[in-house]
């Protein structure tokens, strides 16, 4: 009995020795090995950022983007005269995106935030300069969540007046972004734009100081509510200022929808009907060049050309901006942030289901007369969450290439060394 229980363990040990030997004739190197064994456990079907915001499993684009839109990486040197400025737009979870910016990414000098106050020092290492200019950080230095036209217009100037006057830059030296081909193009405040070739062969004319704009945005519909409850509960954003070509609007161009201090108590009914309502396409209004449609004078030029004009630069401001999040995608938005500005952050990113918003049940009719409201919005939403997953997909390829490159490197060297091995075991029997 006792040899047959010997002869059974060694017919194990010969098949385990067998199937090793199979194992690293097909797949030689401990790291395919491993990479093997990761593909039979249970935690390996499951992708966090699949899982974390339920993304379909097949992902169809619907519009057509050059690589050089998808791609995005930038240069940013926290250390040099690089900025970060993020364009806070109400109700889109700007709030926890702006505390991550300045409590949860690893840096060489975090932010120094006090207990009991809302502003973070965050300077860059040695000196006494911020790289990021947000409500956390500089505070309101532009304004009341200051739009597009406002930051490109006042952030230059203000970074001025606190720099020494050997150091300030020209104001329309901005933004630089690595293309698809390895090149650097360098942009005006709006955006990104390749210079003329002359300037390319020029040193002195290449931006001593990059602005890169970043924003988050949410589904129009939630946002819309959740502005909504934000308002009954007594927020006006009266302190804004809505400065464009250098003044801010008259009370004829831009009427107020409440008479009182506040417009608190008011029914979603009433928060609809208010022709003036700020609130209806507001991310459109947030991120377009409004200089271009004659401000708020609304007599510049037809209500349909004037929409077209508005959505056509949201949509071209929001695709040059360096970064741009959405509310319904936490997860994908961090991978995103870190991947663009190569900066990580400590703790993974949230994805609360359950908001303010989600708890106002509306009917189907509401529904319908919120999104008649906000058709800007809803249009540029479209756009922005077919880019934003577009530029996920991309990014994640492209990381999922280079890890393959590195484990066909690291074989080949593999083989190699064990070429090498068994040269010399022949040489030296």
């Amino acid at each position: 009995m006792e040899d047959r229980s010997h002869k059974v363990l060694l017919a194990l040990v010969m098949l385990f020795l067998f199937a090793v030997i199979v194992l690293q004739y097909v797949c030689p190197g401990t790291e395919c090995q491993l990479l093997r064994l990761r593909a039979l456990s249970p935690s390996a079907a499951a992708d966090p950022y699949r899982a974390e915001d339920e993304t379909p499993a097949r992902f169809v684009p619907r519009f057509n983007f050059s690589t050089d839109d998808l791609l995005r990486r930038v240069d940013f040197n926290i250390k040099g005269d690089d900025l970060i400025v993020f364009l806070h737009i109400q109700k889109t979870g700007g709030t926890t995106f702006g505390r991550h910016l300045v409590r949860n990414i690893q840096l060489e000098q975090p932010c120094e935030c006090r207990a009991g106050q809302k502003k973070c020092t965050c300077h860059r290492p040695g000196k006494r300069e911020t790289w990021l200019f947000s409500r956390f950080s500089t505070g309101w230095s532009c304004g009341l969540h200051a739009d597009w036209t406002e930051l490109t217009n006042c952030v230059p100037s203000v970074v001025d007046s606190k720099k020494e006057v050997r150091l300030r830059p020209s104001r329309y030296q901005c933004c630089k972004i690595l293309t698809s081909q390895g090149k650097t193009e360098f942009g005006g405040p709006y955006g990104f734009f390749s210079l003329p070739r002359k300037v390319h062969h020029a040193e002195t004319a290449k931006p001593s100081l990059n602005f890169y704009y970043i924003t988050i945005l949410r589904d129009p519909v939630s946002r819309y509510l959740s502005e909504w409850r934000h308002v009954q509960r007594g927020a006006t954003w009266k302190a804004s200022l809505h400065v464009c070509d250098g003044r801010s609007p008259t009370t004829e161009e831009l009427p107020s929808c409440y008479t009182g201090d506040d417009w608190s108590g008011c029914s979603l009914q009433e928060f609809m009907d208010c022709p003036y309502n700020l609130a209806n396409n507001r991310q459109v209004r947030m991120l377009s060049d409004l200089s271009l449609v004659g401000c708020y004078n609304l007599s510049v030029m037809p209500e349909e050309q004037r929409n077209k004009v508005l959505l056509d630069s949201a949509k071209e401001n929001l695709k040059r901006m360096a970064f741009f999040g959405l509310t319904e995608f936490q997860r994908k938005t961090q991978y995103l942030f870190e991947k663009t500005f190569n900066m990580n952050f400590i703790s993974p990113f949230t994805q609360y289901n359950s908001t303010r918003a989600s708890s106002v049940e509306i009917d189907k009719q509401t529904q319908q007369r919120i999104e008649a409201l906000n058709f800007l919005d809803m249009e540029l939403y479209d756009y922005a969450k077919d880019l934003f997953l577009q530029r996920y997909q991309y990014m994640r390829q492209k990381e999922h290439q280079e890890a393959r490159r590195k484990r066909q490197e690291q074989r080949k060297i593999l083989r190699a060394k064990q070429a090498h091995l068994r040269e010399q075991g022949e040489n030296s029997s």
